[in-house]
C-alpha cells in the first residue's frame, strides 16, 4: 500500500471540514489556534513514519496525555490497586461532570474522563513524585525528540480557568480517593495535558500499543494483557461522550484531546494520529475523526 498516496487522499477528503467546529475557548490559549489546520502521521511497527499536512507542527496534546500517564502507573504499580480506584466503564457524561461523580461516591467511571485521570496523576505522583517529569522522559525516549516540553502559556492559562477540575480533585479527596494534596495533583495534571507534541511525536509515542506493550528499544512497557486492555478503554471511553460514534465510524482505540489531536491505535500493525484544533459540541476533531474515518475505510485495518 502506498502510504504517501493515501495520507495525501485523506488531506484532501476532509479538506472542506478544515475549520468546522471550534477551538476550545475556555482554555484561553487554546481558543487562539487557528481550527483550519490539520496533519496526519501514521508510524508502522518497523518505526518507519510518514505524515501529510501540518504533521510536524507541535500543538497542546491535552487528554492526550492520559494514555501514557495510564500506561506509566500500570508498568510502574499495582493493577489492582488503580483499579479499586477508577472503573473502566464509558461514561456517557461530559468528561468534567460531577453528576456522575457523586452518584458514585468519589469513584470515577473511567480513567480517560477528567475526575479518571486526577485518580491515575494521583498514582503517578506516588509512584514517581514528579509525574510530569517522568511523563516527558518517558516521551523524549519514545518520539526520539529531546525538546519536547510544557507550553507554560497553555498551562497557565489552563489552571487560572481550572475550577471544575479543583472541584472534581476536592470532592474525590472527600470521599478518601486522593492521596496526595489536591494541589500538586492538579499542578502535575494540568502540566501533563499542556505538552507540546506534532503528530510524528505522538505516533512513535504511542507505537508501543500497536507492538502489544514493547518499547522503542525493546523493552516492555507493559505486558500484552496491559496493552490490550489500555486499547480496549481507549475505544470504550477514549472520546469523551462520543465513544459509540467514534467505535461505529473509525473502528479502533483512539484518544482525543481537546486541542484537536486524536491517538488512533490499530494494534499489530501501527499508530496514527491526526491533529486539527476544529472541535465538536463533545470535544473531538471534527476534521481529525473523519480523516481517521477516511483511513479505516481505504485500508481496511479496524478492529471489526
Amino acid at each position: 500500500m502506498d502510504l504517501d498516496r493515501l495520507l495525501g487522499r485523506i488531506v484532501d477528503e476532509v479538506a472542506p471540514l478544515r475549520g468546522a467546529g471550534s477551538a476550545a475557548d475556555y482554555i484561553p490559549a487554546l481558543a487562539r489556534v487557528d481550527p483550519g489546520r490539520f496533519g496526519i502521521a501514521i508510524a508502522d511497527l518497523d518505526g518507519r513514519v510518514r505524515g501529510a499536512g501540518e504533521w510536524e507542527a507541535p500543538f497542546s496534546v491535552q487528554s492526550i496525555s492520559k494514555v501514557f500517564t495510564l500506561a506509566l502507573v500500570l508498568a510502574g504499580g499495582d493493577d489492582e490497586s488503580l483499579w479499586r480506584r477508577v472503573g473502566r466503564e464509558p461514561s456517557g457524561n461530559a468528561f468534567n461532570s460531577l453528576v456522575q461523580l457523586e452518584h458514585e461516591r468519589g469513584i470515577p467511571r473511567n480513567p480517560f474522563i477528567n475526575a479518571g485521570a486526577l485518580t491515575v496523576t494521583d498514582e503517578l505522583v506516588s509512584l514517581a513524585g514528579d509525574a510530569t517529569g517522568e511523563l516527558l522522559a518517558f516521551l523524549r525516549a519514545e518520539s526520539g525528540n529531546p525538546d519536547l516540553r510544557v507550553d507554560e502559556e497553555v498551562a497557565a492559562s489552563e489552571a487560572a480557568h481550572g475550577d471544575r477540575n479543583l472541584a472534581l480533585t476536592h470532592f474525590m479527596a472527600s470521599y478518601g480517593n486522593m492521596r496526595n494534596p489536591v494541589a500538586t495533583v492538579l499542578d502535575q495534571y494540568v502540566r501533563q495535558c499542556s505538552i507540546e507534541m506534532s503528530c510524528r511525536d505522538l505516533v512513535r509515542s504511542g507505537l508501543f500499543l500497536a507492538a502489544r506493550g514493547e518499547r522503542r528499544d525493546g523493552s516492555e512497557l507493559v505486558t500484552r494483557r496491559q496493552a490490550k486492555r489500555i486499547n480496549a478503554i481507549m475505544l470504550t471511553c477514549g472520546t469523551y461522550d462520543a465513544a459509540g460514534d467514534f467505535a461505529y465510524r473509525v473502528g479502533i482505540p483512539g484518544k482525543s484531546g481537546v486541542g484537536g489531536g486524536i491517538l488512533a491505535i490499530v494494534p499489530g500493525r501501527c499508530a496514527v494520529a491526526v491533529w486539527s484544533p476544529g472541535l465538536d459540541e463533545r470535544g473531538n476533531s471534527v476534521a481529525g475523526v473523519a480523516a481517521l474515518d477516511h483511513f479505516t475505510t481505504l485500508t481496511g485495518w479496524s478492529v471489526f
